[in-house]
């Protein structure tokens, strides 16, 4: 929830803001597959992922589509905003750095198997686990 309003993601496919006092229907947005991804919400746009393997920046204020970015791949991991960039993995495996006004890529980097969890962010490095049972900890640029 941010200002009032709860974000999520559902199974029919569309992404929902709703009033969080009265639960009124502010606005949808519809994807290409189901999204399991909890939202970030973070500097007017709320960051999610899809199972139609793609990442999707939106306007909080009225659910327009800012930006997308194909992943190749389902999307179930939940994205971390910080200093500019969205965090966030893919079941190819690969962390991807995004940027969060653009959705430009600024780097990708592979694991050894499925990104299933959500990554966190702390201290200038980003933290994510694999399915080949190890964490990845990416350093960040200063």
């Amino acid at each position: 929830m941010a200002s009032g309003v709860v974000y999520f993601g559902s199974d029919d496919d569309n992404v929902y803001a709703l009033n969080a006092s009265t639960g009124a229907v502010r606005w949808t947005f519809k994807t290409g597959s189901v999204v399991n991804s909890s939202p970030a919400v973070a500097n007017g746009a709320v960051y999610i992922g899809s199972e139609d393997g793609s990442v999707y920046a939106l306007s909080a204020a009225t659910g327009a589509k800012v930006w997308s970015f194909p992943t190749g791949s389902t999307v179930y991991s939940s994205p971390a905003v910080a200093n500019g960039v969205v965090y966030i993995a893919s079941e190819a495996g690969t962390m991807y750095a995004l940027d969060e006004g653009t959705g430009a890529s600024l780097w990708s980097l592979p694991t050894g198997n499925v990104i299933d969890s959500s990554s966190a962010v702390s201290n200038g490095v980003v933290d994510v686990g694999s399915g080949d049972d190890h964490i990845y900890a990416f350093g960040l640029p200063n």
